[in-house]
């Protein structure tokens, strides 16, 4: 299904039909506030196992990223950070960075392995942030790559569909999406490494 979403007055009728889908073990494509994403639910294993089959990998050799709402669900998914890295992540977040954080006992029942970190995100997207919100959970997000050598990343929504429609539930049409991807940031050792440099601003950190 592809479903048009207004990208500033996201539609409650059909923000709930995604979160249906979520609930019902279903994968969507959504926009964010840089590429387009693939994701489910955090707490549906069946979507997560079908995310990583979509991807062709491994459920314990991915490296998904959190889609989270708000600051408050660091305690859930991460070990306690200090102050400066704390004040790095309110700072920058929402926004188009990715951040690397010391994963807690919670991640590796996820993703049935030793992972010790995890990629954490706040995008700013109003279509993304409504539903993360109306669903109550994080988002498993992982990005929808472009096959051409060109172009690293799908930006068409409508190609997204053609391309993704026997495979995932629902294709959010959000309009074109970016084709930078975020700042990849490890905060793991208590400062800042650049580990890929994308929309985020990295004078912010």
């Amino acid at each position: 299904m592809l479903l048009e979403i207004h990208p500033e007055n996201p539609n409650p009728r059909y923000i709930k039909m995604v979160i249906e889908c979520l609930n019902d073990n279903g994968t969507i494509i959504y926009p964010t506030d840089s590429v387009y994403g693939l994701g489910c639910g955090i707490d549906k294993q069946k979507a997560v196992e079908r995310i990583c089959q979509i991807k062709g990998i491994k459920i314990e050799k991915s490296n998904f990223s959190i889609l989270v709402d708000d600051l408050s669900r660091l305690s859930d998914y991460c070990k306690p950070v200090d102050t400066p890295v704390f004040k790095i992540l309110k700072r920058t977040l929402p926004g188009p960075f990715t951040f690397i954080l010391n994963a807690n006992n919670n991640v590796p029942r996820i993703f049935k392995s030793n992972k010790k970190t995890i990629g954490l995100r706040i995008p700013d997207n109003k279509i993304c942030m409504s539903i993360i919100e109306a669903y109550g959970n994080p988002i498993i997000s992982t990005s929808i790559h472009d096959s051409n050598e060109v172009v690293d990343y799908m930006t068409d929504p409508y190609e997204i569909h053609e391309k993704f429609e026997n495979l995932v539930d629902i294709v959010i049409d959000g309009g074109a999406g970016n084709v930078f991807p975020t700042t990849i940031v490890d905060l793991t050792n208590g400062y800042p490494e650049i580990i890929r440099e994308g929309l985020g601003d990295i004078d912010l950190l």
